[in-house]
Protein backbone atom coordinates (compact mmCIF):
# COMPACT_ATOMS: atom_id res chain seq x y z
CA UNK A 1 0.00 0.00 0.00
CA UNK A 2 1.17 3.49 -0.83
CA UNK A 3 0.46 5.88 2.08
CA UNK A 4 0.91 9.63 2.06
CA UNK A 5 -0.22 12.64 4.09
CA UNK A 6 0.19 15.43 1.53
CA UNK A 7 -1.58 18.15 3.49
CA UNK A 8 -3.68 19.13 6.49
CA UNK A 9 -6.90 21.00 7.14
CA UNK A 10 -8.28 23.06 10.02
CA UNK A 11 -11.62 21.78 11.28
CA UNK A 12 -13.89 23.68 13.70
CA UNK A 13 -14.87 21.88 16.91
CA UNK A 14 -17.84 22.23 19.26
CA UNK A 15 -16.12 25.06 21.18
CA UNK A 16 -15.84 27.26 18.05
CA UNK A 17 -12.10 26.74 17.90
CA UNK A 18 -10.19 24.73 15.30
CA UNK A 19 -8.02 21.65 15.39
CA UNK A 20 -5.59 20.36 12.77
CA UNK A 21 -6.52 17.19 10.92
CA UNK A 22 -4.20 15.19 8.67
CA UNK A 23 -5.39 14.01 5.25
CA UNK A 24 -4.39 10.41 4.57
CA UNK A 25 -4.14 9.22 0.98
CA UNK A 26 -3.84 5.51 0.18
CA UNK A 27 -2.70 4.34 -3.24
CA UNK A 28 -2.99 7.90 -4.55
CA UNK A 29 -6.59 8.45 -3.43
CA UNK A 30 -7.91 10.49 -0.48
CA UNK A 31 -9.10 8.06 2.19
CA UNK A 32 -9.74 9.96 5.43
CA UNK A 33 -8.70 12.80 7.68
CA UNK A 34 -7.55 12.09 11.26
CA UNK A 35 -6.49 14.01 14.35
CA UNK A 36 -3.08 13.61 15.90
CA UNK A 37 -4.72 12.34 19.10
CA UNK A 38 -6.35 9.44 17.24
CA UNK A 39 -3.04 8.32 15.72
CA UNK A 40 -1.35 8.72 19.12
CA UNK A 41 -3.99 6.49 20.72
CA UNK A 42 -3.49 3.98 17.93
CA UNK A 43 0.26 4.02 18.57
CA UNK A 44 -0.37 3.25 22.25
CA UNK A 45 -2.46 0.23 21.24
CA UNK A 46 0.28 -0.98 18.92
CA UNK A 47 2.81 -0.72 21.76
CA UNK A 48 0.65 -3.02 23.89
CA UNK A 49 0.11 -5.48 21.06
CA UNK A 50 3.54 -5.57 19.37
CA UNK A 51 5.95 -3.94 21.82
CA UNK A 52 7.80 -0.61 21.62
CA UNK A 53 10.92 -2.17 20.12
CA UNK A 54 9.00 -3.21 17.01
CA UNK A 55 7.65 0.28 16.27
CA UNK A 56 9.19 3.43 14.80
CA UNK A 57 9.26 6.58 16.96
CA UNK A 58 5.99 8.49 17.12
CA UNK A 59 5.98 12.32 16.83
CA UNK A 60 5.95 13.62 20.44
CA UNK A 61 3.17 15.65 22.01
CA UNK A 62 3.61 19.41 22.38
CA UNK A 63 2.38 21.46 25.33
CA UNK A 64 1.76 24.63 23.31
CA UNK A 65 -0.11 25.20 20.05
CA UNK A 66 1.92 24.42 16.97
CA UNK A 67 3.07 27.00 14.48
CA UNK A 68 2.36 26.35 10.77
CA UNK A 69 5.96 25.17 10.34
CA UNK A 70 5.63 22.77 13.27
CA UNK A 71 2.33 21.45 11.89
CA UNK A 72 4.04 20.64 8.59
CA UNK A 73 6.96 19.00 10.41
CA UNK A 74 4.49 16.83 12.33
CA UNK A 75 2.71 15.99 9.06
CA UNK A 76 5.97 14.67 7.58
CA UNK A 77 6.76 12.65 10.72
CA UNK A 78 3.25 11.15 10.84
CA UNK A 79 3.54 10.25 7.16
CA UNK A 80 6.84 8.47 7.75
CA UNK A 81 5.36 6.70 10.77
CA UNK A 82 2.33 5.29 8.95
CA UNK A 83 4.44 4.38 5.93
CA UNK A 84 6.84 2.45 8.17
CA UNK A 85 4.25 0.50 10.16
CA UNK A 86 2.31 -0.33 6.99
CA UNK A 87 5.34 -2.38 5.84
CA UNK A 88 5.10 -4.64 8.90
CA UNK A 89 2.71 -7.40 7.81
CA UNK A 90 1.64 -8.18 11.37
CA UNK A 91 0.41 -4.60 11.71
CA UNK A 92 -0.81 -3.96 8.16
CA UNK A 93 -2.91 -7.16 8.17
CA UNK A 94 -4.17 -6.74 11.72
CA UNK A 95 -7.77 -6.15 12.67
CA UNK A 96 -6.59 -3.10 14.60
CA UNK A 97 -5.01 -1.34 11.61
CA UNK A 98 -7.79 -2.14 9.15
CA UNK A 99 -10.44 -1.09 11.63
CA UNK A 100 -8.66 2.20 12.28
CA UNK A 101 -8.73 3.04 8.57
CA UNK A 102 -12.35 1.97 8.13
CA UNK A 103 -13.47 3.86 11.23
CA UNK A 104 -11.61 6.99 10.12
CA UNK A 105 -13.15 6.79 6.64
CA UNK A 106 -16.60 6.38 8.17
CA UNK A 107 -16.16 9.37 10.49
CA UNK A 108 -14.57 11.60 7.86
CA UNK A 109 -17.55 11.19 5.55
CA UNK A 110 -20.02 11.11 8.46
CA UNK A 111 -21.51 7.82 7.35
CA UNK A 112 -23.75 6.02 9.85
CA UNK A 113 -24.25 2.25 9.53
CA UNK A 114 -27.48 1.50 7.68
CA UNK A 115 -28.93 -1.06 5.31
CA UNK A 116 -28.26 0.00 1.73
CA UNK A 117 -28.33 -1.40 -1.78
CA UNK A 118 -25.04 -1.21 -3.65
CA UNK A 119 -24.87 -1.57 -7.44
CA UNK A 120 -22.05 -3.88 -8.52
CA UNK A 121 -21.45 -4.18 -12.26
CA UNK A 122 -19.86 -6.70 -14.57
CA UNK A 123 -17.72 -5.36 -17.41
CA UNK A 124 -20.62 -5.75 -19.86
CA UNK A 125 -22.78 -3.40 -17.79
CA UNK A 126 -24.87 -6.12 -16.14
CA UNK A 127 -25.84 -4.92 -12.67
CA UNK A 128 -25.96 -6.97 -9.47
CA UNK A 129 -28.03 -5.37 -6.71
CA UNK A 130 -26.41 -6.20 -3.38
CA UNK A 131 -27.95 -5.56 0.02
CA UNK A 132 -25.24 -4.66 2.54
CA UNK A 133 -24.51 -2.41 5.49
CA UNK A 134 -23.11 0.94 4.38
CA UNK A 135 -19.99 0.37 6.50
CA UNK A 136 -19.26 -3.19 5.33
CA UNK A 137 -15.64 -3.68 4.27
CA UNK A 138 -14.54 -4.80 0.84
CA UNK A 139 -14.15 -8.49 1.70
CA UNK A 140 -17.60 -8.56 3.27
CA UNK A 141 -19.15 -7.02 0.16
CA UNK A 142 -17.24 -9.37 -2.15
CA UNK A 143 -18.34 -12.43 -0.20
CA UNK A 144 -21.93 -11.14 -0.14
CA UNK A 145 -21.92 -10.84 -3.94
CA UNK A 146 -20.34 -14.28 -4.29
CA UNK A 147 -23.04 -15.80 -2.11
CA UNK A 148 -25.73 -14.04 -4.12
CA UNK A 149 -24.49 -15.41 -7.46
CA UNK A 150 -23.56 -18.85 -6.02
CA UNK A 151 -19.81 -18.52 -6.54
CA UNK A 152 -18.13 -21.22 -4.36
CA UNK A 153 -16.11 -20.11 -1.33
CA UNK A 154 -12.86 -21.49 -2.75
CA UNK A 155 -13.20 -19.34 -5.89
CA UNK A 156 -14.26 -16.01 -4.35
CA UNK A 157 -10.77 -14.51 -4.13
CA UNK A 158 -9.92 -15.19 -7.74
CA UNK A 159 -12.07 -12.07 -8.20
CA UNK A 160 -12.02 -8.58 -6.74
CA UNK A 161 -13.89 -5.29 -6.73
CA UNK A 162 -12.50 -2.40 -8.78
CA UNK A 163 -13.44 1.26 -8.96
CA UNK A 164 -13.74 2.38 -12.58
CA UNK A 165 -14.33 5.80 -14.11
CA UNK A 166 -16.22 6.77 -17.24
CA UNK A 167 -13.76 8.48 -19.58
CA UNK A 168 -15.96 9.03 -22.63
CA UNK A 169 -18.76 7.53 -24.65
CA UNK A 170 -18.62 3.82 -23.87
CA UNK A 171 -15.08 4.08 -22.47
CA UNK A 172 -14.02 3.29 -18.90
CA UNK A 173 -10.67 3.19 -17.14
CA UNK A 174 -9.69 1.19 -14.06
CA UNK A 175 -9.01 3.58 -11.18
CA UNK A 176 -7.95 1.10 -8.51
CA UNK A 177 -8.71 -2.15 -6.75
CA UNK A 178 -10.76 -1.69 -3.59
CA UNK A 179 -8.88 -2.73 -0.45
CA UNK A 180 -9.91 -4.53 2.73
CA UNK A 181 -9.59 -1.44 4.92
CA UNK A 182 -12.35 0.51 3.18
CA UNK A 183 -16.08 0.43 2.67
CA UNK A 184 -16.93 0.16 -1.05
CA UNK A 185 -20.20 2.00 -0.43
CA UNK A 186 -18.47 4.94 1.28
CA UNK A 187 -15.60 5.02 -1.24
CA UNK A 188 -18.03 5.10 -4.16
CA UNK A 189 -20.14 7.78 -2.50
CA UNK A 190 -17.07 9.94 -1.87
CA UNK A 191 -15.88 9.61 -5.47
CA UNK A 192 -19.19 9.81 -7.28
CA UNK A 193 -20.00 13.52 -7.13
CA UNK A 194 -20.51 13.60 -10.91
CA UNK A 195 -21.93 10.07 -11.15
CA UNK A 196 -19.04 8.94 -13.35
CA UNK A 197 -17.69 6.17 -11.12
CA UNK A 198 -18.93 2.65 -10.48
CA UNK A 199 -17.73 -0.59 -8.92
CA UNK A 200 -17.12 -3.63 -11.10
CA UNK A 201 -16.37 -7.28 -10.39
CA UNK A 202 -13.34 -8.55 -12.31
CA UNK A 203 -10.88 -11.41 -12.04
CA UNK A 204 -7.80 -10.38 -10.08
CA UNK A 205 -5.21 -12.94 -11.18
CA UNK A 206 -2.68 -12.52 -13.97
CA UNK A 207 -1.58 -16.05 -14.91
CA UNK A 208 -4.12 -17.45 -17.38
CA UNK A 209 -3.21 -20.95 -16.16
CA UNK A 210 -5.45 -20.19 -13.18
CA UNK A 211 -8.36 -20.18 -15.65
CA UNK A 212 -8.12 -23.96 -15.72
CA UNK A 213 -8.71 -24.14 -11.97
CA UNK A 214 -12.05 -22.33 -12.12
CA UNK A 215 -13.52 -23.09 -15.56
CA UNK A 216 -15.30 -26.18 -14.29
CA UNK A 217 -17.58 -23.94 -12.26
CA UNK A 218 -20.35 -22.43 -14.37
CA UNK A 219 -20.59 -19.16 -12.42
CA UNK A 220 -16.83 -18.53 -12.50
CA UNK A 221 -16.70 -19.44 -16.19
CA UNK A 222 -19.47 -16.93 -16.94
CA UNK A 223 -17.57 -14.19 -15.11
CA UNK A 224 -14.43 -14.92 -17.14
CA UNK A 225 -16.48 -15.06 -20.34
CA UNK A 226 -18.17 -11.70 -19.76
CA UNK A 227 -14.82 -10.05 -19.06
CA UNK A 228 -13.15 -11.65 -22.10
CA UNK A 229 -15.95 -10.53 -24.44
CA UNK A 230 -15.75 -6.97 -23.12
CA UNK A 231 -11.94 -6.82 -23.32
CA UNK A 232 -12.04 -8.02 -26.93
CA UNK A 233 -14.82 -5.61 -27.91
CA UNK A 234 -12.94 -2.63 -26.49
CA UNK A 235 -9.70 -3.89 -28.12
CA UNK A 236 -7.88 -4.47 -24.86
CA UNK A 237 -7.31 -7.92 -26.35
CA UNK A 238 -6.19 -7.88 -29.99
CA UNK A 239 -7.58 -10.21 -32.64
CA UNK A 240 -7.46 -10.50 -36.43
CA UNK A 241 -10.60 -10.25 -38.57
CA UNK A 242 -10.72 -14.02 -38.96
CA UNK A 243 -10.33 -14.54 -35.23
CA UNK A 244 -13.07 -12.02 -34.51
CA UNK A 245 -15.36 -13.76 -36.98
CA UNK A 246 -14.69 -17.11 -35.31
CA UNK A 247 -15.31 -15.65 -31.85
CA UNK A 248 -18.55 -14.05 -33.02
CA UNK A 249 -19.72 -17.44 -34.30
CA UNK A 250 -18.91 -19.07 -30.96
CA UNK A 251 -20.71 -16.28 -29.14
CA UNK A 252 -23.85 -16.78 -31.22
CA UNK A 253 -23.76 -20.52 -30.50
CA UNK A 254 -23.34 -19.89 -26.79
CA UNK A 255 -20.07 -21.84 -26.77
CA UNK A 256 -18.55 -19.97 -23.84
CA UNK A 257 -15.88 -22.48 -22.91
CA UNK A 258 -14.61 -22.69 -26.52
CA UNK A 259 -14.77 -18.89 -26.77
CA UNK A 260 -12.48 -18.64 -23.74
CA UNK A 261 -10.14 -21.27 -25.16
CA UNK A 262 -9.68 -19.17 -28.31
CA UNK A 263 -9.51 -15.88 -26.36
CA UNK A 264 -6.64 -17.19 -24.25
CA UNK A 265 -4.49 -17.52 -27.40
CA UNK A 266 -4.91 -13.82 -28.28
CA UNK A 267 -2.43 -11.04 -27.65
CA UNK A 268 -2.98 -9.20 -24.36
CA UNK A 269 -5.48 -11.69 -22.98
CA UNK A 270 -5.55 -11.23 -19.21
CA UNK A 271 -3.72 -7.89 -19.39
CA UNK A 272 -4.86 -4.61 -17.86
CA UNK A 273 -4.67 -1.71 -20.28
CA UNK A 274 -3.85 1.85 -19.23
CA UNK A 275 -4.54 5.29 -20.65
CA UNK A 276 -1.96 6.82 -23.05
CA UNK A 277 1.05 8.24 -21.23
CA UNK A 278 4.69 9.30 -21.73
CA UNK A 279 7.99 7.46 -21.27
CA UNK A 280 11.68 8.33 -21.55
CA UNK A 281 12.44 5.03 -23.33
CA UNK A 282 14.05 4.71 -25.83
CA UNK A 283 14.20 8.52 -25.89
CA UNK A 284 12.60 11.34 -23.88
CA UNK A 285 8.91 12.26 -24.27
CA UNK A 286 7.76 9.20 -26.20
CA UNK A 287 4.02 8.58 -26.25
CA UNK A 288 3.16 5.06 -25.19
CA UNK A 289 0.36 2.64 -24.41
CA UNK A 290 1.01 0.38 -21.42
CA UNK A 291 -0.47 -3.04 -20.76
CA UNK A 292 0.34 -5.16 -17.72
CA UNK A 293 -0.04 -8.95 -17.61
CA UNK A 294 1.67 -12.30 -18.22
CA UNK A 295 4.50 -11.30 -15.85
CA UNK A 296 5.47 -8.27 -17.91
CA UNK A 297 4.94 -4.57 -18.47
CA UNK A 298 4.31 -4.11 -22.18
CA UNK A 299 4.81 -0.79 -23.99
CA UNK A 300 3.68 0.22 -27.46
CA UNK A 301 5.92 3.25 -27.96
CA UNK A 302 5.51 5.88 -30.64
CA UNK A 303 9.13 6.67 -31.50
CA UNK A 304 8.20 8.63 -34.65
CA UNK A 305 4.97 9.88 -36.23
CA UNK A 306 4.17 6.60 -37.98
CA UNK A 307 6.51 4.29 -36.11
CA UNK A 308 5.52 2.12 -33.15
CA UNK A 309 8.07 0.12 -31.19
CA UNK A 310 6.96 -2.60 -28.79
CA UNK A 311 8.90 -3.24 -25.60
CA UNK A 312 8.39 -6.10 -23.16
CA UNK A 313 9.77 -5.68 -19.63
CA UNK A 314 9.62 -8.86 -17.53
CA UNK A 315 8.84 -8.40 -13.85
CA UNK A 316 11.61 -10.85 -12.87
CA UNK A 317 14.16 -8.49 -14.44
CA UNK A 318 12.93 -5.40 -12.60
CA UNK A 319 15.30 -4.94 -9.68
CA UNK A 320 13.08 -2.33 -8.06
CA UNK A 321 10.69 0.49 -8.90
CA UNK A 322 9.61 3.77 -7.37
CA UNK A 323 6.73 6.21 -7.47
CA UNK A 324 7.64 9.90 -7.65
CA UNK A 325 5.04 12.58 -7.03
CA UNK A 326 6.05 15.98 -8.38
CA UNK A 327 4.01 18.72 -6.70
CA UNK A 328 4.11 22.06 -8.52
CA UNK A 329 2.03 23.97 -6.00
CA UNK A 330 -0.09 23.65 -2.88
CA UNK A 331 -2.92 21.15 -3.03
CA UNK A 332 -6.46 22.20 -2.18
CA UNK A 333 -6.98 21.36 1.48
CA UNK A 334 -9.90 19.15 2.32
CA UNK A 335 -11.02 18.43 -1.20
CA UNK A 336 -11.65 14.74 -1.85
CA UNK A 337 -12.34 14.78 -5.58
CA UNK A 338 -10.02 14.67 -8.58
CA UNK A 339 -8.94 18.31 -8.20
CA UNK A 340 -7.18 17.35 -4.98
CA UNK A 341 -4.25 16.04 -7.00
CA UNK A 342 -4.66 18.21 -10.10
CA UNK A 343 -1.32 19.93 -9.52
CA UNK A 344 0.64 16.73 -8.97
CA UNK A 345 2.44 14.69 -11.62
CA UNK A 346 3.02 10.99 -11.02
CA UNK A 347 5.99 9.05 -12.34
CA UNK A 348 6.77 5.35 -12.19
CA UNK A 349 10.43 4.44 -12.66
CA UNK A 350 11.82 0.92 -12.67
CA UNK A 351 15.42 -0.32 -12.73
CA UNK A 352 15.60 -2.97 -15.43
CA UNK A 353 18.21 -5.61 -16.19
CA UNK A 354 18.72 -4.91 -19.89
CA UNK A 355 21.55 -7.44 -20.16
CA UNK A 356 23.88 -9.23 -17.79
CA UNK A 357 25.42 -6.64 -15.42
CA UNK A 358 23.58 -3.83 -17.25
CA UNK A 359 20.84 -2.01 -15.30
CA UNK A 360 18.87 0.95 -16.67
CA UNK A 361 16.22 3.20 -15.13
CA UNK A 362 13.10 3.66 -17.28
CA UNK A 363 10.46 6.25 -16.35
CA UNK A 364 6.77 6.45 -17.21
CA UNK A 365 4.75 9.60 -16.52
CA UNK A 366 1.12 8.67 -15.94
CA UNK A 367 -1.81 9.60 -13.70
CA UNK A 368 -2.18 5.83 -13.25
CA UNK A 369 1.40 5.32 -12.03
CA UNK A 370 0.34 4.06 -8.61
CA UNK A 371 -2.12 1.59 -10.15
CA UNK A 372 0.63 0.32 -12.47
CA UNK A 373 2.92 -0.08 -9.46
CA UNK A 374 0.23 -2.02 -7.57
CA UNK A 375 -0.22 -4.29 -10.59
CA UNK A 376 3.52 -4.99 -10.73
CA UNK A 377 3.51 -5.87 -7.04
CA UNK A 378 0.48 -8.15 -7.35
CA UNK A 379 2.13 -9.99 -10.27
CA UNK A 380 5.23 -10.52 -8.13
CA UNK A 381 3.08 -11.73 -5.23
CA UNK A 382 1.24 -14.13 -7.51
CA UNK A 383 4.46 -15.47 -9.00
CA UNK A 384 5.93 -16.14 -5.55
CA UNK A 385 2.65 -17.63 -4.35
CA UNK A 386 2.67 -20.07 -7.26
CA UNK A 387 6.34 -21.00 -6.76
CA UNK A 388 5.68 -21.73 -3.10
CA UNK A 389 2.65 -23.86 -3.92
CA UNK A 390 0.24 -21.47 -2.20
CA UNK A 391 -3.46 -21.13 -2.88
CA UNK A 392 -5.88 -18.24 -3.14
CA UNK A 393 -7.62 -17.83 0.19
CA UNK A 394 -11.15 -19.08 0.72
CA UNK A 395 -14.09 -16.99 1.85
CA UNK A 396 -14.03 -17.50 5.62
CA UNK A 397 -15.84 -14.54 7.15
CA UNK A 398 -14.66 -10.97 7.49
CA UNK A 399 -13.29 -8.22 9.66
CA UNK A 400 -15.60 -6.15 11.76
CA UNK A 401 -15.00 -2.61 12.96
CA UNK A 402 -13.29 -3.30 16.30
CA UNK A 403 -11.23 -0.11 16.59
CA UNK A 404 -13.02 2.31 18.89
CA UNK A 405 -12.24 5.92 19.76
CA UNK A 406 -11.96 4.73 23.37
CA UNK A 407 -8.84 2.78 22.31
CA UNK A 408 -10.18 -0.73 22.89
CA UNK A 409 -7.81 -3.63 22.28
CA UNK A 410 -7.96 -5.71 19.13
CA UNK A 411 -6.18 -8.87 18.06
CA UNK A 412 -4.35 -9.47 14.79
CA UNK A 413 -6.32 -10.95 11.92
CA UNK A 414 -4.91 -14.08 10.33
CA UNK A 415 -4.62 -13.40 6.59
CA UNK A 416 -3.15 -15.66 3.95
CA UNK A 417 -0.96 -14.22 1.21
CA UNK A 418 2.50 -13.03 0.28
CA UNK A 419 4.11 -10.01 1.99
CA UNK A 420 4.58 -6.86 -0.01
CA UNK A 421 8.13 -5.63 -0.51
CA UNK A 422 9.86 -3.19 1.88
CA UNK A 423 9.33 0.47 1.07
CA UNK A 424 11.39 3.57 1.83
CA UNK A 425 9.81 7.03 1.59
CA UNK A 426 11.31 10.50 1.11
CA UNK A 427 8.96 13.48 1.18
CA UNK A 428 9.46 17.12 0.20
CA UNK A 429 6.97 19.94 -0.43
CA UNK A 430 5.97 22.29 -3.27
CA UNK A 431 8.20 21.68 -6.34
CA UNK A 432 9.07 18.38 -4.75
CA UNK A 433 9.25 14.64 -5.18
CA UNK A 434 7.79 11.88 -3.04
CA UNK A 435 9.50 8.58 -3.75
CA UNK A 436 8.80 5.02 -2.66
CA UNK A 437 11.55 2.54 -3.53
CA UNK A 438 10.11 -0.97 -3.79
CA UNK A 439 12.53 -3.89 -3.90
CA UNK A 440 11.38 -6.76 -6.14
CA UNK A 441 11.61 -10.12 -4.37
CA UNK A 442 11.17 -11.99 -7.67
CA UNK A 443 14.35 -10.36 -9.06
CA UNK A 444 16.43 -12.61 -6.79
CA UNK A 445 15.06 -15.70 -8.59
CA UNK A 446 16.39 -14.70 -12.01
CA UNK A 447 18.85 -17.09 -13.59
CA UNK A 448 21.18 -17.06 -16.57
CA UNK A 449 18.48 -18.67 -18.71
CA UNK A 450 16.34 -15.56 -18.20
CA UNK A 451 18.94 -13.19 -19.67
Amino acid sequence: MHFSIPDTQDIPDKNNSCYTSYNIHINGVFHCTVRYSLLHGFHEQLKKEFGTANLPPFPPKKLLSLTPVQVDERRVLLERYIQTISQDLRIAKSDMFNSLLLSAQQETLQEEPENVTLDIFLMNGHKILTNIMSTDQTDEVLESIASQIDLPDELVYYFALFLIKKEGEGENSIVRRLQGFESPYISLKASNKNNDYKIVLRKCFWDSAFDDEILENKVAMNLLYVQAVNDIERQWVLATKDQLKHLSSLQQKGSKREYLRVARTLKYYGYLQFLPCVTDYPQPNCRTLIAVGNRELNMRIQVEVNSIKEGSFKITRMKCWRITTIVNGPLTNGDTNDSHTSKARLELSFEYLMAKDTLKWITVTSDQAILISMCLQSMVDELLLKKQGGKFKRATGNLKNNFHRENSAASPLNHQGIPSSPTEEKVKRQTSAQQAIVANDAFETIGDDDL
